[in-house]
Protein backbone atom coordinates (compact mmCIF):
# COMPACT_ATOMS: atom_id res chain seq x y z
CA UNK A 1 0.00 0.00 0.00
CA UNK A 2 1.08 3.39 -0.56
CA UNK A 3 2.64 5.17 2.19
CA UNK A 4 -0.44 8.36 2.50
CA UNK A 5 -3.66 7.49 2.79
CA UNK A 6 -5.03 8.00 -0.38
CA UNK A 7 -5.70 4.44 -2.06
CA UNK A 8 -4.60 4.00 -5.26
CA UNK A 9 -7.11 2.09 -7.51
CA UNK A 10 -5.99 0.61 -10.75
CA UNK A 11 -9.55 0.67 -13.47
CA UNK A 12 -9.67 -2.47 -16.32
CA UNK A 13 -12.32 -2.08 -18.28
CA UNK A 14 -13.38 -5.55 -20.38
CA UNK A 15 -14.47 -3.71 -23.39
CA UNK A 16 -12.58 -1.77 -26.31
CA UNK A 17 -15.31 -0.92 -27.34
CA UNK A 18 -15.52 3.34 -28.31
CA UNK A 19 -19.00 3.26 -26.74
CA UNK A 20 -18.65 0.33 -24.02
CA UNK A 21 -21.22 0.99 -21.05
CA UNK A 22 -18.57 -0.94 -19.17
CA UNK A 23 -15.73 1.99 -20.64
CA UNK A 24 -18.57 4.37 -18.99
CA UNK A 25 -19.01 2.82 -15.83
CA UNK A 26 -15.65 2.52 -14.79
CA UNK A 27 -15.61 6.47 -15.84
CA UNK A 28 -18.85 6.78 -13.87
CA UNK A 29 -16.87 5.15 -10.68
CA UNK A 30 -14.08 7.30 -10.96
CA UNK A 31 -16.35 10.43 -10.76
CA UNK A 32 -18.15 8.49 -7.45
CA UNK A 33 -14.69 7.81 -5.85
CA UNK A 34 -14.81 8.20 -1.99
CA UNK A 35 -12.72 10.63 -0.28
CA UNK A 36 -9.40 8.78 -0.30
CA UNK A 37 -9.45 7.19 -3.18
CA UNK A 38 -8.46 7.85 -6.61
CA UNK A 39 -9.09 5.63 -9.58
CA UNK A 40 -6.60 5.30 -12.66
CA UNK A 41 -7.67 3.69 -16.03
CA UNK A 42 -5.64 1.06 -17.35
CA UNK A 43 -6.05 0.33 -21.11
CA UNK A 44 -5.36 -2.74 -22.27
CA UNK A 45 -5.99 -2.41 -25.93
CA UNK A 46 -1.76 -2.38 -26.68
CA UNK A 47 -1.57 -5.57 -24.98
CA UNK A 48 -0.77 -8.27 -27.83
CA UNK A 49 -2.08 -11.66 -27.58
CA UNK A 50 -0.52 -14.24 -25.99
CA UNK A 51 2.27 -15.86 -27.18
CA UNK A 52 5.09 -18.62 -25.07
CA UNK A 53 7.38 -17.41 -27.71
CA UNK A 54 7.27 -13.93 -27.10
CA UNK A 55 6.98 -14.16 -23.17
CA UNK A 56 10.52 -15.89 -23.43
CA UNK A 57 12.13 -13.30 -24.95
CA UNK A 58 10.90 -10.90 -22.12
CA UNK A 59 7.72 -9.21 -21.49
CA UNK A 60 6.71 -6.85 -23.95
CA UNK A 61 6.50 -3.11 -23.33
CA UNK A 62 2.74 -3.04 -22.70
CA UNK A 63 2.61 -5.85 -20.59
CA UNK A 64 5.88 -4.95 -18.10
CA UNK A 65 3.55 -0.99 -17.90
CA UNK A 66 0.34 -3.36 -17.37
CA UNK A 67 2.07 -5.92 -14.31
CA UNK A 68 4.02 -2.85 -12.98
CA UNK A 69 0.66 -0.51 -12.56
CA UNK A 70 -1.11 -3.63 -11.05
CA UNK A 71 2.03 -4.14 -8.44
CA UNK A 72 1.69 -0.70 -7.85
CA UNK A 73 -1.96 -0.16 -6.96
CA UNK A 74 -3.87 -0.54 -3.75
CA UNK A 75 -6.56 -2.50 -5.27
CA UNK A 76 -7.66 -3.29 -8.82
CA UNK A 77 -11.42 -2.73 -10.18
CA UNK A 78 -12.53 -4.73 -13.04
CA UNK A 79 -15.58 -3.19 -15.25
CA UNK A 80 -16.41 -5.69 -17.58
CA UNK A 81 -19.17 -6.99 -20.20
CA UNK A 82 -20.16 -10.75 -20.95
CA UNK A 83 -19.42 -12.33 -23.68
CA UNK A 84 -20.83 -15.80 -24.73
CA UNK A 85 -21.81 -16.45 -21.32
CA UNK A 86 -17.85 -15.96 -20.65
CA UNK A 87 -15.04 -13.46 -19.67
CA UNK A 88 -14.34 -11.16 -23.00
CA UNK A 89 -11.21 -12.57 -24.52
CA UNK A 90 -9.32 -9.46 -24.45
CA UNK A 91 -9.33 -9.08 -20.76
CA UNK A 92 -8.93 -12.81 -20.35
CA UNK A 93 -5.71 -12.32 -22.28
CA UNK A 94 -4.62 -9.27 -20.48
CA UNK A 95 -4.92 -11.26 -17.02
CA UNK A 96 -3.11 -14.44 -18.84
CA UNK A 97 -0.07 -11.96 -19.75
CA UNK A 98 0.01 -10.22 -16.19
CA UNK A 99 -0.39 -13.36 -14.22
CA UNK A 100 3.20 -15.16 -16.11
CA UNK A 101 6.01 -15.65 -13.62
CA UNK A 102 7.66 -14.16 -11.82
CA UNK A 103 6.01 -12.47 -9.11
CA UNK A 104 2.35 -12.57 -10.79
CA UNK A 105 1.26 -9.28 -9.40
CA UNK A 106 -2.68 -10.62 -8.87
CA UNK A 107 -1.05 -12.37 -5.49
CA UNK A 108 -2.87 -10.74 -2.47
CA UNK A 109 -4.47 -8.05 -4.49
CA UNK A 110 -7.96 -6.93 -3.39
CA UNK A 111 -10.03 -7.22 -6.50
CA UNK A 112 -13.55 -5.87 -6.95
CA UNK A 113 -15.89 -6.81 -9.76
CA UNK A 114 -18.78 -4.69 -11.76
CA UNK A 115 -20.45 -5.13 -15.21
CA UNK A 116 -22.73 -3.73 -17.78
CA UNK A 117 -24.97 -5.74 -20.14
CA UNK A 118 -27.89 -5.00 -22.05
CA UNK A 119 -28.93 -8.39 -20.83
CA UNK A 120 -31.43 -8.79 -17.56
CA UNK A 121 -28.57 -10.38 -16.18
CA UNK A 122 -26.28 -7.63 -16.34
CA UNK A 123 -22.66 -9.99 -16.38
CA UNK A 124 -23.13 -11.84 -13.70
CA UNK A 125 -21.74 -15.44 -15.37
CA UNK A 126 -18.49 -13.53 -16.59
CA UNK A 127 -18.17 -12.26 -13.10
CA UNK A 128 -18.70 -15.63 -11.47
CA UNK A 129 -15.82 -16.65 -13.81
CA UNK A 130 -13.50 -14.00 -12.89
CA UNK A 131 -13.94 -14.77 -9.11
CA UNK A 132 -12.67 -18.57 -10.36
CA UNK A 133 -9.70 -16.72 -12.26
CA UNK A 134 -8.73 -14.92 -9.21
CA UNK A 135 -9.00 -18.22 -6.65
CA UNK A 136 -6.09 -19.45 -8.84
CA UNK A 137 -3.97 -16.36 -8.55
CA UNK A 138 -4.78 -15.59 -5.01
CA UNK A 139 -7.03 -12.45 -5.40
CA UNK A 140 -8.98 -11.48 -2.84
CA UNK A 141 -12.08 -10.39 -4.56
CA UNK A 142 -14.66 -8.30 -2.42
CA UNK A 143 -17.73 -10.35 -2.65
CA UNK A 144 -20.28 -8.15 -1.66
CA UNK A 145 -22.15 -5.86 -3.17
CA UNK A 146 -22.14 -6.94 -6.56
CA UNK A 147 -22.69 -4.89 -9.07
CA UNK A 148 -24.38 -6.17 -12.58
CA UNK A 149 -25.86 -3.78 -14.34
CA UNK A 150 -28.81 -4.99 -16.53
CA UNK A 151 -30.73 -3.50 -19.56
CA UNK A 152 -27.72 -1.13 -19.48
CA UNK A 153 -29.02 0.67 -22.83
CA UNK A 154 -31.70 2.42 -20.25
CA UNK A 155 -29.22 3.02 -17.46
CA UNK A 156 -26.95 5.32 -19.71
CA UNK A 157 -27.48 8.14 -22.07
CA UNK A 158 -26.37 8.69 -25.48
CA UNK A 159 -23.38 10.67 -23.85
CA UNK A 160 -22.08 7.44 -21.90
CA UNK A 161 -23.51 9.26 -18.66
CA UNK A 162 -25.19 6.42 -16.12
CA UNK A 163 -28.54 7.84 -15.02
CA UNK A 164 -29.40 5.59 -13.16
CA UNK A 165 -29.49 6.82 -9.11
CA UNK A 166 -29.76 3.17 -7.96
CA UNK A 167 -27.31 2.07 -9.96
CA UNK A 168 -25.02 5.22 -8.88
CA UNK A 169 -25.54 4.09 -5.02
CA UNK A 170 -24.69 0.45 -5.51
CA UNK A 171 -21.40 1.94 -7.42
CA UNK A 172 -20.45 3.99 -3.94
CA UNK A 173 -21.81 1.11 -2.15
CA UNK A 174 -19.39 -1.11 -3.54
CA UNK A 175 -15.84 1.46 -3.78
CA UNK A 176 -16.62 1.94 -0.12
CA UNK A 177 -16.51 -1.86 0.70
CA UNK A 178 -13.52 -2.05 -1.67
CA UNK A 179 -11.77 0.75 0.47
CA UNK A 180 -12.62 -1.32 3.56
CA UNK A 181 -11.69 -3.99 2.26
CA UNK A 182 -8.25 -2.77 1.16
CA UNK A 183 -7.74 -1.08 4.39
CA UNK A 184 -8.65 -4.67 6.40
CA UNK A 185 -5.93 -6.93 3.95
CA UNK A 186 -3.14 -3.92 4.27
Amino acid sequence: MHTNDTLHILGISGSLRTGSYNTAALRTAQSLAPKGMIIDIFDIAPIPLYNEDIREQGFPPSVDDFRNRIKQADALLFVTPEYNYSIPGVLKNAIDWASRPPEQPFDGKPIAIMGASPSMLGTARCQYQLRQCFIFLNGYILNRPEVMIANAPSKFDQNGQLTDEKTKDLMRLQLDELALWTKRLA
